[in-house]
């Protein structure tokens, strides 16, 4: 194994402050230069990727001149719309209840007709005609 003495030679490199100031410089301004085409390539990929987004969040804060919404009635008003059908159907179903349990209306013939009617084909007809000619 061959010794080496711990000789070291200097290197003969002498820089002025000139060329160190420039070099700084070059270093700074080619640094800048890869971060600036860096940027601009990331952006160029994702403006392409996210054109579809972009386009969407434009078309909805656009406001839809086109169709605009009828208003609807106030709820109150259709509550108790429903509240009175709900009480005309509750006293039509007590007078049809009332005429089929009624003793009178077992000898009027046009009566059970009518019952028999409305109990096998309920409709709007059966229950009026019932309604009309049992008591």
């Amino acid at each position: 194994m061959p010794y080496r003495p711990n000789t070291r030679r200097p290197l003969p490199v002498q820089l002025s402050a000139l060329q160190l100031t420039g070099s700084i410089a070059l270093g700074l301004w080619l640094g800048f230069l890869a971060i600036a085409l860096t940027c601009w390539l990331a952006s160029m990929l994702f403006s392409r990727q996210l054109q579809p987004v972009a386009d969407a969040v434009q078309q909805l804060s656009k406001p839809a001149a086109v169709a605009q919404p009828q208003p609807e009635p106030e709820p109150q008003n259709r509550l108790f719309e429903q509240y009175e059908e709900n009480l005309r159907k509750n006293e039509q179903q007590n007078r049809l209840d009332q005429a089929r349990s009624s003793t009178r209306n077992q000898s009027n013939p046009k009566c059970q007709f009518w019952l028999q009617q409305d109990q096998t084909a309920p409709s709007e007809k059966s229950r009026a005609n019932v309604l009309q000619f049992c008591d």
